[in-house]
């Protein structure tokens, strides 16, 4: 059997199709099933089970499907470890960045990454955590920004920074006199919230669950911007909460309703993330390094408690 055998089943087991295995893989779908064919002849096994729709993966084919992906991750170490050797820090690079992260880190570390590592080819996207844990599995990430702890059991994390919680609170509201708050002022009832599948959002959820709620809202509202929240709080219809970084470029009118929680100061936990087969370690390295030294003088927070992303149930 081949590496480029394996690929092949590897992308049948993750689009259980094998026409759409084949377009993934820049091949015909006949060439595909060929080749796959041969390796269940070689072994004398089924791997997969054609006669149920979607196709499925036999018990044997599950443990082959294991097997592959760390003959697959391993094969794919030795171009690595001819680039580290030559010291060179180029080639295609995927990188996930969960939503309420994207839009303010990006901008501070990209220019200076892409004029330091030219020969690296970025390219990012934008994607909810249960989405970059599953293209971190699958082999369709490098790496990815992120809130953790995750506690996955394949996934490495590398801490960048420690974000704190901040309160928006419009000039109606009984707390906006206070210079500072407490998780205890917190009302889950009147706190507009990102839309489901936010792990923003899910801190939020865990920061107040000890918090008593009401039993009769008036009304639900959920958004997927943050400035969409702010707007909404401004029009007296409850609080919200921010990042730090997205308070950073507030207007001056908006920045007076902000209020820091008292230390220690609930925040999430920035890592960048990656398979711990550690794949382009070279290039992951590079890209810590370059995130470091801007968000240096940003975050400065020490004295944090770390909120879990993880959706409690």
């Amino acid at each position: 059997m081949t590496i480029t055998q394996l690929k092949y089943v590897l992308a049948v087991a993750e689009h259980k199709n094998f026409t759409l295995a084949a377009d993934k893989c820049f091949v015909t779908q006949p060439t595909l099933s060929m080749q796959i064919q041969k390796i269940e002849e070689e072994l004398n096994i089924q791997i997969f089970d054609r006669t149920k729709k979607p196709i499925q993966l036999t018990d044997i084919g599950q443990k082959i499907v294991n097997q592959a992906k760390n003959i697959v991750n391993e094969a794919d170490r030795i171009q690595d470890i001819v680039e580290q050797q030559k010291g060179f820090v180029g080639g295609e690079f995927r990188l996930g960045i969960i939503p309420t992260i994207m839009p303010t880190l990006l901008p501070m570390f990209l220019n200076n990454f892409i004029k330091k590592y030219p020969k690296v080819k970025l390219i990012i996207e934008e994607l909810n955590t249960d989405e970059i844990i599953t293209k971190l599995n699958n082999g369709h990430l490098d790496a990815a920004i992120a809130a953790t702890p995750l506690e996955e059991e394949k996934i490495k994390e590398i801490v960048l920074y420690f974000e704190p919680f901040v309160a928006y609170i419009p000039e109606s509201h009984q707390d906006y006199q206070k210079q500072e708050i407490e998780v205890a002022d917190l009302n889950l009832d009147e706190i507009l919230l990102l839309q489901d599948g936010h792990c923003f959002r899910d801190g939020i959820l865990n920061l107040c669950k000890n918090n008593s709620r009401n039993e009769i809202n008036h009304f639900q509202i959920e958004s997927g911007s943050f400035e969409t929240l702010i707007k909404l709080a401004d029009e007296g219809l409850g609080t919200t909460l921010l990042p730090y970084l997205h308070t950073l470029d507030l207007k001056d009118s908006d920045k007076s309703k902000l209020r820091h929680f008292k230390e220690p100061k609930p925040a999430r936990e920035v890592s960048l993330i990656f398979p711990k087969s550690e794949l382009k370690i070279h290039i992951i390295d590079a890209l810590r390094s370059s995130i470091a030294g801007v968000i240096k003088g940003a975050i400065v927070f020490q004295n944090v408690e770390i909120i879990s992303p993880i959706q409690k149930k």
